[in-house]
């Protein structure tokens, strides 16, 4: 049931972004600086470090190895230059579909990550429900974006 729910609500993030094309998916909305195309990235690169880099303990590679967050602590909300909405999108699809393979081949939900947060390891079902919450919150930030940006609604 939590693939299930994290599936709604990634379906939701996508289908925010359908049909728009790079300059509406940079488009922010002042005050905010959030744009459609910083959530997508954003999200990928969350199931990417949650469920591969920590829970499977993968090593860190680009962007995460590289990056300077003293610098700019919000990169991770910043398309790299040139990429396509049609890229951005499935860059994100790529990365729920390698989580959904990390749950499939888990031994469970009660499976320990193989590196710890702060001091701490975690389960599958905490990570679960971490991006769960996560997605569902920048879910709901899309679909102001998005309305903002056309009027559509949904």
């Amino acid at each position: 049931m939590l693939g299930q729910y994290l599936d709604v609500q990634r379906a939701a993030l996508l289908a925010r972004t359908e049909g728009l094309d790079q300059e509406q998916l940079g488009q922010a909305h002042p005050p905010s600086s959030l744009t459609l195309g910083g959530l997508l990235h954003h999200l990928a690169l969350a199931e990417e470090d949650w469920m591969e880099i920590h829970f499977l303990g993968q090593p860190d590679r680009p962007p995460f190895a590289n990056a300077d967050w003293s610098r700019d602590p919000d990169w991770q909300f910043r398309v790299p230059q040139g990429m396509q909405p049609e890229q951005l999108r499935q860059h994100y699809r790529d990365a729920c579909e390698r989580s959904r393979a990390v749950v499939r081949q888990a031994s469970g939900l009660d499976q320990m990550s193989a590196k710890s947060v702060r001091g701490s390891h975690f389960s599958l079902r905490w990570v679960l429900l971490h991006l769960i919450e996560e997605t569902a919150r920048h879910a709901g930030h899309a679909d102001l974006l998005r309305e903002a940006i056309d009027g559509s609604v949904g």
